[in-house]
């Protein structure tokens, strides 16, 4: 079965589904290849159809450019002031061939591994989402319900 990566949400992150409290990882993950760095506060000041519509938004390279010209002007004129610009990564961590350390160190601390062939037949969303829920300092609450629906052994 096909799934549209680029809008697809997580069981894990069904706390704040239909709500959208939070910013889901489809759309994290089209920030950060639009270069675009959302606060949340950003996210809440905008209304229910804005978020669907940031969710909904297709990834192509094409459909980012006009993601970050449209949240900058969207943003603008709010009171934390307009989106900030990040560096886009030439290869992100998560399009790399390897599991990169901070997964398998948080993998590590939880008694598990990852190894390349495991990591590749992850999907690109789910590579990514691993890489946010195993940054350093986070609290990786959501890690081991994403292993799980990954079916991460």
């Amino acid at each position: 079965m096909w799934i549209n990566e680029a809008s697809r949400c997580f069981d894990f992150e069904a706390d704040f589904m239909g709500s959208w409290r939070c910013i889901p990882l489809c759309v994290r993950r089209k920030l950060d290849l639009a270069g675009i760095k959302l606060k949340l506060r950003h996210w809440l000041a905008l209304d229910h159809r804005e978020r669907q519509q940031l969710v909904d938004w297709r990834d192509g390279p094409e459909d980012l450019r006009a993601l970050a010209v449209h949240l900058k002007q969207r943003t603008t004129g709010m009171t934390d002031g307009p989106v900030g610009e990040l560096p886009i990564p030439r290869t992100p961590l998560w399009r790399r061939s390897q599991p990169p350390g901070a997964v398998t160190a948080a993998l590590g601390a939880m008694g598990r591994t990852m190894n390349q062939d495991q990591w590749r037949r992850l999907s690109e969303l789910e590579r990514f989402s691993l890489c946010k829920l195993a940054r350093p300092g986070h609290d990786h609450h959501n890690l081991a319900p994403a292993l799980a629906e990954f079916k991460v052994r």
